[in-house]
C-alpha cells in the first residue's frame, strides 16, 4: 500500500460588481481560517485601481514607492499573483492591468481596485505551512514568514 498525502487543497471564488478586491481576498481566508493561501489564477475586470509603485519617480513625484490611483476606468485583469497569510491578516499581492488601448500598468494591489464586471480567483492552500508578516527593518514593510503548521493544528481542515 502506498501512503498518500493531500498537500494542497483548492478554492475557487468569484467577486461580484463593486467588491473591492485586496478586501474581498482577505475576508474569504478570514472566513475560513486558511493558514495561508496563494494566487494560481485569476481573470477578470476592474472599474478602479491602486497601485503601489516600487521606486518608480518618473511618473509620479515624491515618494519612490508612489501609489497610482485610476477612478472611473476600465481594466482587464491580465495577471494577479500573491500569498495572503493565516486567517486573512496581511497579504502581498500584484496586479498587471491593461487599459481600453491595451496598455499594461502593474504594481502592488492596494484597497481600492474595485470589479467592475467579475473577478474569477482560484486560491491554494498548502498544508504543511503557515504564512504570516512580520515588519522587515531592512525593507520597511510587513514581509512573509513561512512556518511550519504547529501540531495541534495538523489535525484540523481549512473550512470550505
Amino acid at each position: 500500500a502506498v501512503a498518500h498525502r493531500r498537500i494542497m487543497r483548492t478554492y475557487a471564488l468569484r467577486l461580484v460588481p463593486g467588491d473591492d478586491l485586496k478586501r474581498a481576498l482577505l475576508d474569504f481566508c478570514a472566513t475560513r481560517e486558511l493558514p495561508n493561501a496563494f494566487i494560481i489564477t485569476a481573470v477578470g475586470s476592474l472599474r478602479a485601481a491602486k497601485l503601489r509603485l516600487a521606486n518608480h519617480t518618473s511618473l509620479l513625484s515624491g515618494s519612490t514607492n508612489a501609489v497610482l490611483d485610476l477612478p472611473n476606468q476600465r481594466f482587464e485583469i491580465c495577471s494577479l499573483v500573491g500569498t495572503i497569510s493565516r486567517n486573512g491578516e496581511g497579504c502581498h499581492v500584484h496586479a498587471s492591468l491593461a487599459d481600453a488601448r491595451g496598455d499594461v500598468v502593474g504594481g502592488h494591489a492596494l484597497d481600492g481596485c474595485v470589479v467592475f464586471t467579475t473577478c474569477e480567483i482560484v486560491l491554494g492552500c498548502a498544508e504543511d505551512v503557515t504564512f504570516t508578516r512580520e515588519l522587515d527593518p531592512r525593507t520597511g514593510f510587513d514581509e512573509l514568514v513561512v512556518g511550519e503548521r504547529a501540531s495541534d493544528d495538523e489535525g484540523e481542515e481549512p473550512r470550505l
